[in-house]
């Protein structure tokens, strides 16, 4: 019965995005959200500012500004597909509370609901600012707006909740696992301004190596998904819902 869900809920979301931007298998790409296939995205400049060891109000900046390229980039997206797109709202805090309930230790959460990103800066944050990990709070955060946006986040809703065990868990993974592929769309054309202070090659490394989380599923399966987005450059190189299970769990 949840094999069954699983698939059932493959098929579904799948159905829900044909009728409007086509999202492809993997190992395929359609036109649609992502205006441009293949990695010929064009780049996108953004004044990303460096960042003040220990400075609360320089990371908030930082944030900020991410905010802003991200919100360029999906405009630029859902424009070519003829879609409408609009911004979250974005909150900064060195708190844990937000308009979406407490915030973990991991930094930043997306509320469906307030259509919010809600971000803390953390005290690692404060004392090792590294750019790229603190960017990607933004940018992942983002992939899970889109997905908001495009209806991905309700159909996947309406199948968790009845769901149990490793359905469950399946579902967890294809919906984080995309949020991490549009991450990487998003780094294809946005990663030199961002100027994250590493290697392509070593982040995915670090991304591979990182501790394996219940909700998000196995580092080295977020890894590849990442870096399927960064070197696709396109929203349909995303489809996590039709990969199979040993890429997702």
């Amino acid at each position: 019965m949840r094999i069954l869900l699983v698939a059932v809920a493959a098929c579904m979301i799948a159905g829900l995005l044909s009728s409007g931007p086509a999202f492809a298998a993997p190992g395929t790409a359609q036109t649609g959200l992502s205006d441009v296939m293949g990695g010929d995205a064009p780049r996108l400049t953004c004044a990303i500012p460096p960042i003040r060891v220990g400075a609360a109000a320089s990371l908030t900046s930082f944030h900020r500004a991410m905010a802003r390229c991200a919100d360029r980039f999906w405009t630029g997206r859902f424009a070519a597909a003829g879609l409408t797109y609009s911004p979250p709202e974005v909150t900064v805090t060195t708190g844990t509370d937000s308009v979406c309930g407490k915030i973990s230790s991991s930094g930043a959460h997306y509320c469906p609901e307030q259509r919010t990103i809600a971000i803390r800066i953390t005290k690692q944050d404060l004392r090792d600012p590294f750019r790229m990990n603190i960017a990607h709070s933004v940018a992942h955060e983002w992939g899970h707006h889109v997905q908001q946006l495009t209806g991905v986040l309700g159909a996947q809703n309406a199948l968790y909740w009845p769901a149990s065990g490793s359905a469950r868990t399946t579902l967890s993974h294809r919906l984080e696992m995309q949020a991490e592929c549009y991450a990487g769309v998003f780094y294809s054309a946005t990663l030199e301004s961002i100027n994250p202070g590493i290697e392509w090659e070593e982040w995915i490394d670090a991304v591979r190596g990182a501790d394996e989380s219940e909700i998000h599923g196995k580092p080295k399966n977020l890894a590849f998904w990442q870096d399927r987005g960064y070197r696709g450059g396109a929203t349909g190189f995303c489809n996590t819902w039709t990969a199979k299970k040993t890429k997702v769990t």
